[in-house]
């Protein structure tokens, strides 16, 4: 049973005046009155006229009513306050302000006697549209003829337009004047108490409700205490008042099941729907809505498709709010043919099926065209976008190769003024950022009214991928000097910034922080701290904040896989694979992809093969071209590069650039020509302006000697005005970053740099390193080609990370590529010569060097 808190007589004050305060003086009560004194006359032609007047109304012909409304006084017949009554409750009921106005002035020049009904239809007028102002001067003027209809009218407005603290002061003065709450007045201040700060006296009026016995009986009462005690994250409560009613309806089962899916309890609120159907009650449309949306959130995907059955028995399957939960669930689930033809079946469309079927192509990755195309369908049926729109379609235009499409977006977005809004606007600026327009980026994030943690991630996250480091921990840091808040999606957000730096020291300092915020059990932080001390290199402390989870999700599991993999550990990631499996945890798409790049990175064909075919036959899961990539990966490593050929001939979806580039990669690594002229051609069909397939079949020209074809390619790409992605290898030290490129001499410590390079290059010579000159794709002289390789960014940080730390600590390298083949083995070297530890971070694994051995086993 909930407590019941007794209210005193008067509530403990806020201290702050009302806006619409009690006309306590007689006087100026009566003066108040005057106003409304006036006499009304009857004809004998009136009453005709007043039916027509209902009749128009009635039907919702209101220009033809308010005509008769003109009529009447033009043959000065006065109206009665009744016909005003009509005339008001359709402008409430539609929100037409413009129109009642019109009634409102007539009302005035009829020198009418206004009544407590008529007056309070005015407030709830203008409060319902918004005019605060008009509806409290209205309110005022009333004087003695206030009721309790008058005060909930205004408490109402207050609530629903984010004036809570008035809301709750007004209703504290209507209690001091003696007026008893209705059922009406309890729901609008519960509405004003959702939310942590007023939510204590949300409790202290609950005593009333109960004393006055509104709490068991009224529906409507009850279910405005579940919306309170759920939104303030209290579920315990707003079930035990939920069990309380002795009456409920179908709104009181489906208000506590969806605030149970919004809180991430999905199996409750199937349990719940479970009981409401046992107890005869029938699901309309939102219920069944608010299913399968916890279905989708919680991967019940079987359920979730028992509802769409469900769903058609009932003849709900056609609403487009049922459709638009449906269209989502498939998407969630990889199975868009199926989200599209719920989407085609459907009746009509409006804005939100048209959104989720257009986000779930972006989401499901490799749709970006369909979705464009979708958008533009969309637009010819005189859809109007909304913020949902566009922030996926943006995503869609963030993928494609063609930059005109999410400029022609902008310029749009730009036009309807939606550029400031936080959510559209963030989207546009990862758009810019994931194609490398920082320029852009930056011009959309400073053209934000208002930055948010998104905002701020964004641009962040932008810098990191784009090799701008100075400009990534500039925000980052003035994110962290701004006020907004410190809640866990702040901190995982920060975690994350820190990751894709590589900066561990700050990781440290936000864990440190975080853990005296008191968010250390929230299991989205921790999955974050895995992420970060992962991508930072450090695999044990990743480990750790895993095996300190008191609770774990697929993320967790997945996070910890991925790290395995990533540590060129395929042993642990493999084995971690099956103990999630055993403890009941269900792999999903992105699981899978850790799981075939540990297969690939180790060599492990016939186990890969054995995945790929397991996460389709038992988990039902439709491989992405990031699964196709893996597998593509995995067999050309092992030299299987024909075999990876035909795997993406029988593939059956088109490949798309990031399989053909994996081939291409492939084809390098082992030299065939053929097939790799073949890749790079497809690439380019795909995306003409992707230099990695010039780069890479340069390369692959380069290291056979074919001196002429890497010309041409280079030139091509000097007229297409493409650019090779420079080398950039960077280490932390001290809470600063520094940063190497090929040939660095910009570097305060540089001569000492290359001084301790030659002292190493000629100790790991003596050792048995011979240089690997096919690594220099320059058409030079030998001597030359090794001088190149002796300035490989890499090898410059490891000789500034020996000549700044000492042993043990090991020394951590970030780099924006792959790392060379020269460098690796003379990096080995270097780890036996000084006995010291290297971990280097590449853009595709982690490599961890001691005493001259790798993790990777000379396999990456």
């Amino acid at each position: 049973m909930l407590t019941a808190l007794s209210l005193p007589t008067k509530f403990v004050p806020l201290n702050r005046p009302s806006s619409c305060p009690r006309q306590r003086n007689p006087a100026a009560a009566a003066a108040a009155n005057t106003s409304f004194l006036r006499a009304s006359t009857k004809h004998p032609s009136f009453e005709p006229l007043k039916d027509r007047l209902i009749r128009l109304t009635d039907a919702g012909r209101i220009d033809d009513a308010l005509s008769t409304l003109d009529l009447i006084a033009d043959r000065g017949v006065a109206v009665d306050l009744v016909s005003y009554s009509v005339l008001l409750r359709y402008c409430i009921r539609s929100r037409d302000l413009r129109r009642g106005r019109l009634v409102h002035r007539h009302l005035l020049d009829s020198g009418l006697q206004l009544d407590s009904v008529v007056a309070n239809s005015l407030i709830a007028l203008y409060s319902k549209c918004g005019q605060w102002d008009v509806a409290c001067s209205i309110f005022d003027e009333m004087g003695s003829i206030r009721d309790v209809v008058s005060w909930t009218a205004l408490i109402s407005c207050a609530a629903q337009n984010g004036m809570e603290e008035k809301a709750i002061m007004m209703f504290r003065e209507m209690l001091e004047t003696g007026i008893v709450p209705n059922e009406f007045s309890f729901c609008s201040v519960f509405q004003a108490c959702s939310n942590s700060e007023y939510g204590f006296v949300g409790r202290m009026v609950l005593g009333i409700v109960i004393k006055m016995g509104f709490l068991w009986w009224d529906v409507s009462v009850g279910c405005a205490l579940i919306d309170m005690f759920a939104k303030n994250q209290d579920l315990s409560s707003a079930h035990k008042v939920f069990d309380g009613m002795r009456e409920r309806n179908t709104v009181a089962w489906t208000l506590m099941i969806t605030r149970y899916g919004q809180h991430g309890r999905g199996r409750d609120a199937i349990d719940l729907f479970l009981d409401m159907i046992l107890n005869g009650f029938e699901p309309d449309q939102f219920t069944i809505t608010s299913v399968i949306s916890a279905c989708s959130d919680s991967e019940l995907f079987e359920f979730g498709c028992q509802m769409h059955s469900l769903a058609i028995r009932f003849g709900l399957d056609s609403d487009a709010c049922v459709g638009c939960s449906l269209i989502d669930l498939y998407a969630k689930y990889l199975s868009m043919n199926d989200s599209r033809k719920v989407f085609d079946r459907m009746a009509q469309h409006n804005v939100m099926s048209w959104t989720a079927i257009i986000s779930g192509y972006v989401q499901n990755g490799g749709h970006d065209e369909v979705a464009v195309e979708l958008f533009r369908k969309m637009l010819e049926g005189r859809i109007r976008p909304n913020h949902f729109t566009y922030s996926s379609i943006l995503k869609a235009c963030a993928n494609l190769s063609d930059q005109s499409v999410g400029e022609q977006m902008h310029a749009q977005i730009t036009k309807l003024g939606l550029v400031h809004v936080n959510f559209v606007g963030n989207s546009l600026v990862s758009m810019y950022a994931r194609s490398g327009r920082m320029e852009e980026a930056r011009k959309a994030f400073n053209s934000l009214y208002e930055k948010n943690v998104v905002s701020y991630n964004a641009i962040v996250d932008g810098y990191a991928k784009n090799s701008n480091y100075g400009g990534a921990f500039e925000l980052l840091y003035q994110m962290e000097s701004m006020d907004m808040g410190a809640s866990a999606f702040t901190f995982a957000s920060l975690l994350s910034a820190a990751a894709s730096i590589g900066m561990m020291s700050k990781g440290q300092q936000l864990h440190a922080q975080l853990l005296k915020a008191g968010f250390e059990s929230d299991i989205g932080i921790r999955n974050s701290l895995i992420s970060m001390y992962s991508r930072c290199g450090s695999i044990d402390d990743a480990w750790q904040a895993f095996d300190e989870m008191d609770d774990r999700n697929v993320i967790s599991w997945t996070a910890m896989i991925t790290g395995f993999a990533k540590h060129g550990d395929a042993g642990r990631a493999l084995g971690f694979f099956r103990d999630m499996v055993s403890a009941g945890a269900k792999p999903n798409a992105v699981t899978y992809v850790a799981v075939l790049s540990a297969c690939s990175h180790a060599g492990l064909v016939e186990e890969g093969w054995e995945h790929f075919h397991a996460m389709q036959r038992y988990y039902k899961i439709v491989p992405t071209m990031e699964h196709y990539a893996c597998m593509v990966d995995m067999l050309g490593r092992s030299g299987l590069v024909e075999e990876a050929f035909e795997f993406i001939k029988a593939m059956p979806t088109k490949a798309d650039a990031l399989v053909w580039r994996t081939l291409l990669s492939a084809c390098r690594g082992h030299g065939n020509i053929r097939l790799g002229e073949i890749a790079a051609k497809k690439i380019l069909e795909l995306a003409p302006q992707d230099p990695a397939a010039y780069v890479l079949l340069s390369n692959l020209y380069a290291d056979a000697g074919k001196w002429d074809d890497v010309t041409a390619i280079r030139r091509g790409m000097k007229e297409r005005k493409l650019n090779k992605e420079a080398g950039l290898s960077w280490i932390e030290m001290e809470n600063s970053i520094h940063k190497f490129h090929v040939g660095d001499t910009g570097h305060p410590q540089a001569q000492q740099i290359y001084a301790k390079l030659d002292e190493l290059f000629a100790k790991i010579k003596e050792m048995g390193y011979v240089p690997n000159t096919n690594f220099v794709l320059h058409d030079v002289e030998d001597e030359l080609k090794e001088q190149y390789l002796l300035q490989h960014s890499e090898k410059i940080a490891v000789a500034f990370g020996l000549i700044n730390t000492s042993s043990p600590k090991p020394i951590r390298i970030f780099k924006n590529l792959r790392v060379c083949g020269d460098c690796h083995s003379a990096i080995r070297y270097i780890t036996k010569a000084t006995g010291r530890e290297v971990i280097l971070r590449d853009s595709n694994r982690f490599h961890h060097i001691r005493d001259g051995e790798c993790t990777c086993g000379d396999y990456w």
